[in-house]
């Protein structure tokens, strides 16, 4: 199956404009699976309340998720996003799966990073799978890949790909995000932005370098840090079912859960 990634700098606040730069991005693609990232129709770096109740969107019923389903439609993949959600009084920092029918599903980030904190409800922990056919997708977002455990629900629910829409500003995810894969014998599809955002009293430069990494901790391909584009990739999704390590270990047959029971709330 192909799979791919944009990378851009996205203007903050302007959903049309972003929406339109997306659209030309994905214009006459060929691709099964494509990762956008975080926030990518609004930008991230907020300033007030305000500002995060007046660019969030309802899903699926947004203008968003429906300018992904036209997208999806005309381009025939599987799109997965991240945009802010508004559900009643509640905001989320969340990613949407869009397939060549319509929205399928939405994932709220589970762990905020820095000041996401003072604007988003964090997720409720269900890390999503689904199944889109080529291949079995699982849903994470950004600082997520700190947390080994989020890779690993994805994987032993089934995931043969972890889509991973970022807004990356430290320097470490995407070597961490080789070794979720071979920990977890999956491929990973991070899609991070490019540019600077200075708003209020806050600048923040955003790493690029997105990436798809296979089972085997291999680069498919990573993206320098200002190119802006779509990147898609061949993959042989069977490398993701093959979880043996040597020709006696296999990573999920090998763990012991019951010396793992210890590993509960921190204190």
């Amino acid at each position: 199956m192909k799979a791919g990634f944009i990378q851009f700098n996205p203007s903050f606040g302007n959903i049309d404009h972003n929406l339109k730069v997306l659209a030309a991005f994905t214009e006459g693609i060929d691709c099964d699976l494509l990762v956008l990232p975080e926030l990518c129709t609004t930008g991230y770096l907020f300033v007030s309340p305000d500002e995060v109740a007046s660019l969030s969107e309802e899903i699926p019923e947004g203008r968003t998720t429906e300018a992904l389903s036209v997208m999806a439609q005309k381009a025939q993949c599987h799109i997965v996003a991240g945009l802010p959600e508004r559900c009643g009084d509640f905001f989320y920092n969340s990613c949407v799966l869009i397939s060549p029918k319509g929205y399928v599903g939405t994932y709220r980030k589970v762990h905020l990073f820095f000041e996401e904190n003072r604007w988003f409800q964090p997720g409720d922990g269900d890390f999503p799978v689904y199944d889109i056919g080529p291949c079995r997708i699982g849903l994470m977002i950004c600082f997520d890949w700190i947390f080994p455990e989020v890779a690993r629900s994805l994987a032993l629910k089934g995931a043969d790909i972890l889509c991973h829409p970022s807004t990356l500003v430290l320097p470490f995810c995407q070597q961490v995000m080789l070794t979720r894969c071979l920990e977890n014998r999956v491929f990973a599809v991070t899609a991070n932005r490019t540019g600077t955002e200075s708003r209020g009293t806050r600048t923040l430069t955003y790493t690029g370098q997105s990436q798809i990494a296979a089972p085997d901790s291999s680069i498919l391909h990573r993206s320098d840090d200002t190119t802006e584009g779509v990147t898609v990739v061949d993959i042989d999704i069977t490398m993701a079912r093959n979880k043996n390590v040597t020709e006696f270990n296999n990573i999920f047959a090998d763990r012991r859960p019951e010396f793992y029971r210890n590993l509960g709330p921190s204190t």
